[in-house]
């Protein structure tokens, strides 16, 4: 039986906050984190397919989706504040302790909490979101990096590519084999989102305060030294943004991390959806049974 799929939308420090829910809520808990430049619809498939087990919730971030989109003179956007929100969303919805997906920006949004609560994790399950440096491919960031380095009008000319349709689209496509199992309405959809008036100002603004994450790695990576937290890694292999070294880089702290790498590109969950709720729902299964979160 397919779980119902509920669209949700919380005020969250005078902010709405939208979120899909699913599943028992005295379930073990499922947090998915979207990156860019999408939401918490890219996990539209995958939420029914974990909700017949888990509770299952994916809010969409400050700036992103359905959740509201003040101007950036009222509102701090960074990922720090990204956090702050998520964090307080949960703590709306009184779930302490959970489960995390995260992909792109979802990534740096979850080391935050993880570095800040680590208790609060219960397993990771990372789809080309990086917290090494590894994975970083030059082609692409090479130009996002002069800008947060630089920001310049010729910088930010380079750096506002990322929020045109050639290169939505290409986020999705680059590296997938069928293409034609990839819905135009993916990238249709953020489109959309990232041209609504001042959503660009926000855009920039998050990609100059992407240098704090980096700076966090080394917190992070002692984290993972210290807690071995249970890791799976279902990457995109053919991502150009995060490549799989990225993948490869978690068992340097976590040995018994479990990664798979995929045909496919960045936004694997539009391709290969069924082999990623079997790695996760095996995972999982693992991850948290009983005997292992009590210890």
């Amino acid at each position: 039986m397919i779980s119902a799929v509920h669209h949700r939308t919380a005020t969250v420090d005078g902010l709405d906050v939208f979120y899909r829910e699913a599943g028992d809520p005295h379930a073990p808990t499922v947090v998915l984190l979207h990156g860019f430049p999408t939401s918490s619809h890219m996990f539209r498939n995958l939420i029914p397919r974990l909700a017949d087990t888990y509770h299952v919730i994916a809010p969409d971030m400050i700036g992103f989706g359905q959740s509201a989109m003040p101007a950036t003179d009222e509102f701090d956007y960074g990922f720090d504040s990204l956090t702050d929100v998520t964090v307080a969303l949960l703590d709306h919805l009184g779930v302490e302790r959970f489960a995390v997906y995260v992909q792109d920006y979802g990534a740096p949004v979850a080391w935050r909490i993880a570095i800040r609560t680590p208790d609060r994790i219960t397993a990771v399950i990372t789809q080309n979101g990086n917290a090494y440096t590894d994975g970083f491919v030059k082609s692409f960031w090479d130009g996002l990096f002069a800008y947060t380095d630089n920001p310049t009008p010729e910088t930010e000319a380079a750096a506002r590519e990322a929020l045109t349709p050639e290169m939505v689209r290409w986020q999705y496509l680059n590296g997938v084999v069928d293409r034609s199992v990839v819905s135009p309405d993916t990238w249709a959809l953020d489109q959309a989102l990232l041209d609504r008036p001042g959503n660009d100002a926000i855009q920039l603004t998050l990609f100059r305060d992407y240098p704090t994450n980096v700076d966090l790695y080394p917190r992070l990576q002692q984290y993972f030294r210290e807690s071995q937290v249970p890791l799976l890694a279902v990457w995109g292999a053919n991502d150009e943004i995060f490549g799989p070294d990225g993948a490869r880089a978690f068992r340097r702290d976590l040995p018994d991390a479990e990664i798979h790498l995929l045909e496919t590109g960045h936004f694997a969950l539009e391709s290969h959806l069924e082999e990623i709720t079997g790695h996760i729902r095996g995972f999982l299964a693992r991850a948290l049974s009983p005997a292992r979160v009590e210890g």
